[in-house]
């Protein structure tokens, strides 16, 4: 009797423990990417009202990598992925260099999303929480999977994604699951948090009830096949630039500047600023089936430039824009329900993109309901399996094969 009281009180501290830590660590992520999202939201707002503001992304890349220098363990998300993995060293320094670059980044006109970096702000706080309380190296990647989750459900306002993807973006195949209440304890928190201070995550309405037939499922299946090829050519789009830019302008500070004039060029030359910043309001006009033609490969070709060059900022939501941009489209051209493509869309390339169908399906649940399930399924799993092992992060492991049982153990192709 003894020995199962002890065990009992054992793991009722272990959780007590994780309630306290990772409820912390929310509150703080909450608090901070709230206020994160809103000064994003805010300068992107000003921009749009000055326009001049644009002509200024030159020289806010030179101040971006000043601010880098400042950090000599560069990264991005991949750092966080291998500290995760390999122990590897997250320093404070990166949470608040983020922060500043990717607000100057969105300030000035930049193509680039911001969940990306809450996922990097969230690694650096949370590996330095792990830091400071002597952690072991297992607690101490569990902290960091904490702040992960954290900033993505602040910034987005999805906590079961969050808490999911943390898991599940490490290594593709095999799920932390340790990580299970620690990650959802401090999703819920932070999301919470950041509602308070007013930071509201995104949500969209698929009012059109669309039939499960089999019409409509060939035509989901075949999109879902369409998106696979759609999140190939971004990843590779994303790093092929990158190595580009870096093979033949070697300063960083004359790459990101020959970076900003050329987004300067080309939103000139197209009239319009619907490819800048994250683009959020552009997935609401792809919900409506209202945007352009080309729209999805334009918004690829500003965030390559944006990303490759220099810019920072996150991948996640300039994906979601290109996958809605590209259901819309399909739409337009097959007659499926555009709020349905584009939501379907959403969430095959982003499948497609990260290698994480778990995280992607619970997304497309959070973002748009659960009456389209039978799409949203089918969108996710056919990604998952066409898209092959491309993917947004070179750090990412690929344990499992997803066309066999069977064990690779292998890295994310650029």
């Amino acid at each position: 009797m003894k020995k199962y009281i002890k065990i009992c009180v054992k793991r009722a501290w272990l959780l007590l423990r994780w309630l306290i830590l990772a409820g912390g660590m929310g509150i703080l992520l909450g608090l901070v990417g709230g206020l994160f999202g809103k000064s994003v939201t805010w300068v992107t707002g000003f921009r749009n009202t000055h326009p001049w503001m644009l002509y200024l992304l030159p020289l806010a890349g030179l101040v971006i990598v000043g601010m880098d220098r400042l950090n000599p363990y560069k990264g991005g998300t991949n750092r966080v992925l291998e500290s995760i993995q390999s122990h590897a060293y997250i320093p404070l320094r990166m949470a608040p260099l983020i922060v500043l670059s990717t607000v100057l980044t969105h300030a000035c006109g930049g193509s680039a999303g911001r969940e990306g970096a809450a996922l990097q702000l969230g690694g650096s706080l949370g590996g330095t929480a792990g830091k400071w309380m002597k952690f072991d190296e297992y607690d101490h990647r569990l902290m960091i999977m904490c702040g992960m989750s954290a900033g993505f459900a602040a910034l987005f306002g999805t906590p079961l994604t969050a808490t999911v993807f943390a898991m599940e973006v490490i290594s593709v195949g095999m799920m932390q699951y340790a990580a299970l209440v620690p990650c959802s304890v401090a999703a819920l928190t932070a999301k919470q948090t950041a509602e308070l201070i007013g930071a509201y995550g995104e949500h969209f309405l698929i009012e059109q009830k669309v039939a499960f037939d089999l019409k409509n499922a060939v035509l989901v299946v075949l999109l879902a096949f369409l998106c696979a090829a759609v999140s190939i050519l971004f990843c590779a789009a994303l790093h092929h630039t990158e190595h580009l830019y870096k093979k033949y302008i070697p300063d960083e500070r004359v790459r990101i500047v020959a970076g900003a004039c050329l987004i300067v060029f080309m939103a000139r030359l197209l009239g319009t600023t619907d490819y800048m910043g994250a683009g959020m309001h552009m997935i609401e006009l792809a919900m409506a089936g209202k945007v352009a033609a080309a729209a999805f490969l334009l918004k690829m070709v500003f965030t390559a430039v944006t990303l490759g060059s220099g810019f920072r900022g996150g991948e996640i939501v300039p994906t979601l824009f290109v996958g809605a941009a590209f259901g819309c489209l399909f739409g337009q051209i097959t007659g499926l329900s555009a709020p349905l493509a584009a939501a379907c869309g959403m969430a095959a390339v982003f499948c497609g993109v990260t290698n994480c169908p778990i995280s992607s399906l619970l997304l497309s649940f959070e973002l748009f309901g659960f009456e389209c399930m039978p799409f949203f399924l089918l969108s996710v799993s056919i990604s998952y399996l066409e898209s092959g092992y491309y993917g947004l992060y070179h750090s990412q492991k690929i344990l499992y094969s997803k066309t066999k049982l069977q064990y690779i153990n292998t890295h994310a192709k650029e």
